[in-house]
């Protein structure tokens, strides 16, 4: 993988995490009740679920390249698709409600659990990241293995700089956080991204 594909790559995945899902509402639910620092452990739970994703994520999508490049494109193409489609539902999404009922503390195993199981279980990161990975990888490539640890490294250490700021956000800035208008204003922002950022690889491809 060259510099100017991986760099690419990189701002999608800060893209990717930055936009809020279901690992951010974990983070920050944490992050204002307990503080950055107890929210570690949900932090590291929230890697290693997504870090199970990236992994049989990137064995089916390496066993389709070996069997079919056709149906690799077409993989290809219907993650732009995805991809349209999932910023202009973001770019209408409602605000998240990060409240939680829950008073009591919990320990760092329950809480490390908790976002693995929020990460593993989530089917939309799975279909994100069968939509993403093939815009970045070259099937013609004999080092399949080193472009998806690449990038999939990439993924967790920009989600967990993410997370851990989303973290001290929410410790600092709850008012903020909690606002219907930011939130919907962010949605909005992350929408149009995300169907920019379609729309460009798209054309890229079609350049080709």
């Amino acid at each position: 993988m060259n510099i100017d594909i991986w760099f690419a790559f990189f701002l999608a995945a800060v893209l990717i995490s930055l936009s809020p899902g279901a690992g951010a509402v974990n983070t920050m639910s944490n992050g204002m009740r307990y503080g950055v620092r107890q929210t570690l452990p949900a932090i590291l739970g929230l890697q290693l679920g997504f870090g199970i994703q990236i992994v049989l994520v990137g064995i089916g999508l390496g066993a389709l390249i070996a069997s079919s490049n056709l149906a690799f494109s077409i993989i290809k193409w219907i993650g732009v698709v995805y991809l349209i489609w999932l910023g202009y539902s973001k770019f209408r999404e409602a605000p998240l409600s990060l409240t939680s009922v829950a008073t009591r503390q919990e320990s760092a195993k329950v809480k490390f659990w908790k976002a693995v199981l929020v990460n593993i279980t989530n089917p939309k990161a799975t279909i994100f990241l069968v939509a993403l990975f093939p815009q970045f990888l070259d099937p013609t490539s004999d080092r399949q293995f080193e472009q998806f640890a690449i990038m999939g490294s990439t993924l967790l250490v920009v989600d967990t700089a993410v997370m851990l700021g989303y973290a001290t956000l929410a410790a600092n800035l709850t008012r903020w956080m909690k606002s219907e208008r930011h939130q919907r204003w962010q949605n909005r922002i992350f929408g149009s991204l995300f169907m920019g950022a379609a729309a460009l690889m798209a054309s890229y491809q079609g350049s080709r």
